[in-house]
């Protein structure tokens, strides 16, 4: 339930200190994400030559603790004290990024992949624990309004962090960018002190099989809510539609544009400055908008997006099918965030995200896998059609639930 159930008038979320320090604590974390990213790609790139399978290892590192950790993160988030995991999954990140930043000053320069493999254990834990606190301290009519917050910060950061990745490694170097990112994940865990005391809650003694029980209770609660199940089935549509996309993008700029490879750049500026817009725009309006309605628009206009991307040879009409894009694809991070926030119980929010997100990202790297094959038997306009029509699907997916509304009082889980 809402943290202010009483109140006839809940503050501005901005004044919510709960709100600012999570904020805060996000931009330092987008900071060191973001030199993280790029300095291990361009050094990677640089040591081996712009070697495809090692630059692939990268994102290996990156997307394959979600399949591993994400359902134990997740039951584990709803275990623990949430604030303090989340100061110890910061802390513990600042400890290995200095452990790996010694291992490659001495001559082992593979251990970079360190670097992102442990901080996306990490993160499977932080995550699911900071929905949770979100879910205890922000009052339920601005849940929206927040994760549309949120969603204008991470575009913020797609505008402006491959720039600040790459000037970090340009002018620091490979260390000193590590370095930069241990003591962001350490000026964090400071910044998260400031967040309320965790609430102390009476916990079953562990038994036997109490773990696996919790587990597949997440399961179990996804799948006895339609709504849940629902936004489960979206998730895998819209993973498969956007790996192929996101794979293939840089043959769009030199087949379908015919422009050389480092217009893609530009195409993706021209994305993230749209999705801060409509981050903005979400943010003042998402109060009257149910979020599964959110997520369905999102879809639809990214589906017709994609297709208009597929068959452009113009460079204006896609960067307008991509500004477009951007402006609606907040609506479906919103959307997803929203419902899970909303049709979950405090209780259980952890395993409810842990169950849910890994579905996006399986099918994300499965399809991204397959791009490379899909490309070779089928031309560019026909795969980002298919892709169009996965968007439509998930869109279609939101019209059965586009009247419910979330329960007041949720269970733990549901009755059988």
């Amino acid at each position: 339930m809402s943290a202010v159930p009483n109140a006839t008038k809940s503050p501005s979320l901005l004044s919510n200190r709960f709100i600012q320090t999570i904020i805060f604590s996000n931009v330092l974390l987008q900071i060191g994400i973001w030199v993280r990213n790029f300095a291990i790609l361009l050094y990677v790139a640089e040591k081996t030559n712009k070697d495809p399978y090692a630059i692939s290892l990268i994102s290996l590192a990156e997307f394959a603790p979600i399949f591993v950790f994400s359902f134990i993160g997740g039951t584990f988030a709803d275990r623990w004290r949430p604030k303090r995991t989340m100061i110890w999954c910061d802390l513990l990140s600042a400890v290995s990024v200095f452990a790996v930043l010694l291992t490659i000053h001495f001559g082992s320069w593979h251990s970079v992949y360190f670097v992102t493999f442990i901080s996306a254990i990490l993160s499977q834990f932080s995550q699911p624990s900071g929905m949770r606190l979100f879910k205890q301290h922000v009052p339920e009519e601005q849940l929206q309004q927040g994760m549309a917050l949120f969603q204008s910060l991470m575009a913020i950061f797609m505008v402006l962090g491959p720039m600040l990745g790459t000037f970090a490694y340009s002018n620091l170097g490979l260390e000193y960018s590590i370095a930069v990112m241990g003591v962001v994940f350490l000026l964090s865990a400071l910044v998260l002190f400031r967040l309320p005391k965790d609430k102390v809650e009476p916990r079953v003694a562990d038994t036997k099989g109490q773990f696996r029980k919790e587990l597949s209770e997440g399961f179990r609660y996804v799948w006895q809510s339609p709504v849940l199940r629902m936004l489960g089935a979206a998730f895998i549509l819209a993973g498969l539609a956007v790996g192929v996309a996101q794979a293939l993008s840089l043959f769009i700029v030199t087949e379908r544009l015919g422009k050389p490879e480092a217009f893609l750049q530009y195409m993706l500026i021209v994305n993230g400055a749209a999705m801060l817009i409509g981050g903005g725009v979400i943010a003042a309006f998402s109060k009257r908008v149910p979020p599964q309605a959110l997520l369905g628009f999102g879809m639809l206009v990214s589906a017709l997006c994609t297709v208009v991307i597929g068959l452009s040879t113009s460079v204006s009409i896609t960067l307008l099918a991509q500004f477009v894009n951007g402006l609606a694809f907040p609506s479906i991070q919103i959307g997803i965030s929203t419902m899970i926030l909303k049709w979950s119980h405090e209780s259980i929010v952890g395993r409810v995200n842990g169950v849910l997100m890994p579905m996006f990202t399986g099918m994300m790297v499965i399809s991204m896998s397959l791009a490379g094959t899909l490309k070779h038997a089928y031309p560019l306009v026909t795969i980002y059609g298919g892709s169009g029509v996965l968007f439509l699907l998930g869109a279609l997916l939101m019209i059965p639930i586009l009247k419910q509304r979330a329960p007041e009082n949720l269970q733990a889980l549901p009755q059988q």
